[in-house]
């Protein structure tokens, strides 16, 4: 009986009790679902095929097989894709990632979230970074950062894309406390220099001097090039140099940096750099108050 339909109405007469049936053949139905899945997908029946998945992944569950039961949750937020159904491919792959946390595996439980995310990223950004960030604090909890930096990368590249700077540049700082952990230098330096390229494309020069001056207390940041590099660009800002900005822009430190980073350097700067220049000269040109002990 190859019928993907008929499978399934058999499936679901041997989990239905009745005065026939004292007992739900989970075994039996399972077995069959998946059959019926393979043929609901094959014929690109996408919504069947979803719903046979989630019923062979109950199977499963029923015989306390968590992991079977959270790859087949993974192919029904897979149907949902295809049918485009963003609010179920994010509760299924969140299904799928609770069952592999269910068997101890905490890598496929945040690849599961990660593909998740990549899936959510146009149409549900809120929602991709929500997953990401749950990703991220997974690995975090089991150890495992380094295998985090590219979840931390992807979060912040949602938010670019949709312009939220700072939560963007929060996210790439938390890559560097993260690459900290593991001992993960040049890591960190390109997190720390690729928040401060954010918040200079942002025009938020304050920031950026400030996140400049807390991440050079850290000694592996303080002598890489990419704080010399975020040292020059700051000058240049301030000394209103835009000829000196385009070509620090151009250099082999920020080259090395990510393609969605690397983009926002080339724009610089996107603000008046004139108008910090007056800023910062009217700053230095204020009296000195003596009762002032700051």
């Amino acid at each position: 009986m190859s019928d993907p339909h008929k499978l399934m109405t058999k499936a679901d007469s041997l989990t239905t009790l009745g005065l026939t049936r004292w007992s739900a053949d989970w075994s039996g139905a399972t077995a069959l679902y998946e059959q019926a899945a393979n043929g609901f997908r094959l014929a690109k029946n996408y919504e069947k095929a979803k719903t046979a998945y989630e019923k062979a992944s109950k199977g499963h569950e029923m015989q306390s097989s968590p992991w079977d039961a959270a790859k087949h949750m993974e192919s029904a937020a897979a149907m949902s894709k295809e049918l485009s159904n963003w609010r179920e491919v994010c509760d299924l792959y969140r299904s799928a990632s609770e069952l592999y946390i269910g068997c101890g595996r905490s890598r496929p439980a945040t690849d599961a979230l990660a593909k998740g995310a990549r899936a959510l990223e146009d149409s549900m950004p809120e929602e991709a970074i929500q997953l990401y960030t749950d990703a991220c604090t997974i690995l975090e909890e089991d150890g495992g950062e380094q295998m985090a930096f590219d979840l931390y990368r992807a979060a912040s590249n949602v938010y670019i894309k949709h312009e939220k700077y700072t939560d963007a540049a929060s996210f790439l700082l938390r890559l560097g406390l993260a690459a900290d952990k593991c001992n993960a230098t040049n890591s960190q330096c390109k997190a720390y220099l690729s928040a401060i390229i954010v918040y200079l494309y942002a025009q938020d020069f304050n920031q950026a001097e400030k996140c400049y001056n807390d991440c050079s207390q850290i000694d592996g940041f303080l002598k890489s090039d990419q704080n010399r590099c975020a040292s020059n660009l700051l000058v240049a800002f301030k000394d209103g140099d835009i000829e000196e900005i385009r070509r620090l822009a151009q250099s082999s430190t920020i080259s090395n940096l990510d393609h969605m980073i690397i983009r926002l350097a080339r724009k610089l700067p996107t603000g008046d750099v004139n108008a910090l220049k007056a800023d910062t000269a009217k700053e230095e040109e204020q009296p000195l108050d003596e009762n002032d002990l700051t």
